[in-house]
C-alpha cells in the first residue's frame, strides 16, 4: 500500500475512506479547514472555504459550492456519511480563520467564516473536538485517513498533532 497524498485547494473539498491516503490543504488564512473522521470505519474529509454564505454570490455557489461554508459544510458531511460515517462517531477539527491583509477588521472575514461553523454547528448538534481560530497566521492542516492522525502547522510555530 503505498501512501498517497490529496490536496485540497481552497474552495474544494475531499472525502477518502483509502486508508493509505492523507488529506492536506495549505495556507489558511481567512479561509476555514474543517476536518472530520469518523473513528471506526476511517473516513475522513476535509474542506477548504473561502467565504460564509452562498448568499453573496448565488451563481458562483452553484459552481463553486465549497467556496461558502453554508454549502461546503453540509456537503462535507453528506460525503463522508455517503461512505459510512456516523455523525456522534466524527472527531471534528476547525482552524484558521485568520485575519490577515485586513488590519483594521473592516470585512472581519476570517470571524465571518468562524461564526459560520458555529451557527451550522449548533443548528446541528455537532460539537468540534479541536478549535484553532483567529490570529493573524497561516495554518496548514493534514489528516490520515487510516489512523485519523491530524496534523496542524501554524506559521512561526511548532507542528502540533490534534
Amino acid at each position: 500500500m503505498t501512501a498517497q497524498r490529496q490536496i485540497v485547494g481552497i474552495s474544494d473539498m475531499k472525502v477518502s475512506n483509502d486508508p493509505a491516503e492523507t488529506l492536506i490543504t495549505f495556507s489558511l488564512g481567512s479561509c476555514i479547514g474543517l476536518v472530520i473522521w469518523d473513528t471506526k470505519v476511517h473516513v475522513a474529509g476535509l474542506l477548504h472555504y473561502m467565504l460564509p454564505d452562498a448568499n453573496l454570490d448565488k451563481a458562483r455557489a452553484k459552481t463553486s459550492p465549497y467556496m461558502f461554508g453554508s454549502t461546503g459544510i453540509p456537503l462535507l458531511f453528506r460525503q463522508a456519511y455517503s461512505l459510512g460515517a456516523v455523525k456522534d462517531r466524527l472527531k471534528v477539527y476547525v482552524v484558521g480563520g485568520s485575519q490577515l491583509m485586513d488590519a483594521g477588521g473592516i470585512f472581519n472575514i476570517g470571524q465571518r467564516n468562524y461564526d459560520m461553523v458555529q451557527r451550522l454547528f449548533k443548528k446541528n448538534a455537532i460539537r468540534p473536538d479541536k478549535v484553532d481560530i483567529g490570529g493573524s497566521v497561516n495554518r496548514t492542516i493534514s489528516i490520515h485517513a487510516g489512523t485519523g492522525q491530524t496534523i496542524l502547522k501554524v506559521s512561526g510555530k511548532e507542528v502540533i498533532e490534534l
